[in-house]
């Protein structure tokens, strides 16, 4: 399933209430733990995120102490003990045999030592695949068989959607949509090395005009350095915000034609500024392409509270209006 498909499963897991003990399997990077932690917020559940991987089994059954000539087990303090969340056990699959076996407890039991996980916790868990070259351990099937088990892919609509709902540089965005393939790409040479995660501190690095290598490789960072490039090439926006694009031709390669649909989208501040954009790219490009500005421009006017405003624009332009009317039909809205 692509991330956005785990986040809406989890998201009706929640909404169900299902205490079913749920495995996330993926590549490193691709945002799981984010995600859990993102429906924490909207659920406002609290979030205990725990590296298995980074634990002694001491960790997390507790020490013991003798209490009346009796040994209890004192467990840490980081393990819920009210109120509702998730457990997020991250990295289990990279925890030692001996680790996993504690925390198979906690896991099919809902306990361990003299702990109980509390009735309004979720108990879910992450881990990488072997043919992701991660350091793991295989999972006794003991632990496996008790678990929901959800396997993500790195998927560049999923990336796409966060990235424009979280201020991720333009240029960066424009780069992954010509090249999605590196959204994700494992450089075993380099300790450095492509996936949405380094992508988004990419973007922090480009934002204060430093390299991007140390993020993301250096066979990413080259392509992406030239692509940007291509930023001379591109049509003057401005004019097009301002309603002055008569003339301006859509351009003819793709990859500059990625940055100007892109650059649109996130650069119109205002309502006017958005429709002015629509109704110049509805008479100069494919319908393939209105599409994707449009889908980009929506969540960017959603984000920034001017969709409302935007709609009064288009409900007064007849072109706009058929075109959305075929937009929704295609979208099966």
């Amino acid at each position: 399933m692509t991330p956005a498909d785990l986040k809406a499963y989890l998201d009706n897991l929640i909404s169900e209430n299902l205490h079913l003990s749920t495995m996330i399997w993926g590549p490193p990077g691709i945002g799981k733990s984010s995600i859990v932690a993102q429906l924490t917020r909207k659920h406002q559940l609290d979030f205990v995120d725990v590296r298995l991987s980074q634990l002694a089994p001491t960790d997390l059954r507790g020490l013991p102490v003798a209490e009346e000539g009796i040994s209890k087990w004192y467990p840490p303090e980081f393990l819920p003990r009210s109120g509702k969340g998730i457990l997020f056990l991250d990295e289990l699959n990279m925890a030692p045999p001996a680790m996993q076996g504690v925390a198979q407890q906690l896991i099919l039991d809902r306990r361990v030592g003299s702990y109980l996980v509390p009735d309004g916790w979720f108990v879910w868990a992450a881990g990488n695949r072997k043919e992701d070259r991660a350091a793991v351990f295989d999972m006794p099937s003991p632990l496996t068989n008790r678990f929901l088990h959800l396997q993500v892919e790195p998927d560049f609509a999923s990336f796409k959607d966060y990235a424009l709902s979280t201020g991720v540089h333009e240029q960066i965005l424009a780069f992954l949509s010509f090249r999605t393939s590196l959204l994700h790409k494992i450089d075993l040479q380099e300790p450095a090395w492509a996936s949405p995660r380094s992508w988004v501190m990419a973007s922090q690095l480009h934002k204060a005009s430093l390299d991007i290598t140390p993020a993301v490789g250096k066979g990413a960072a080259a392509e992406f350095n030239a692509y940007i490039q291509l930023y001379t090439n591109l049509p003057d926006l401005s004019l097009i915000f301002i309603g002055q694009g008569n003339g301006i031709k859509f351009p003819s390669e793709a990859s500059v034609r990625y940055a100007t649909t892109i650059g649109l989208a996130i650069r119109a501040t205002d309502a006017t500024e958005a429709y002015n954009a629509f109704k110049w790219m509805s008479e100069v490009a494919g319908m393939e392409w209105v599409q994707l500005f449009a889908t980009d421009l929506f969540r960017t006017m959603r984000r920034k509270g001017k969709i409302a405003a935007l709609a009064k624009f288009v409900q007064k332009d007849q072109k706009l209006q058929k075109f959305m009317q075929d937009f929704q039909e295609v979208m099966g809205m």
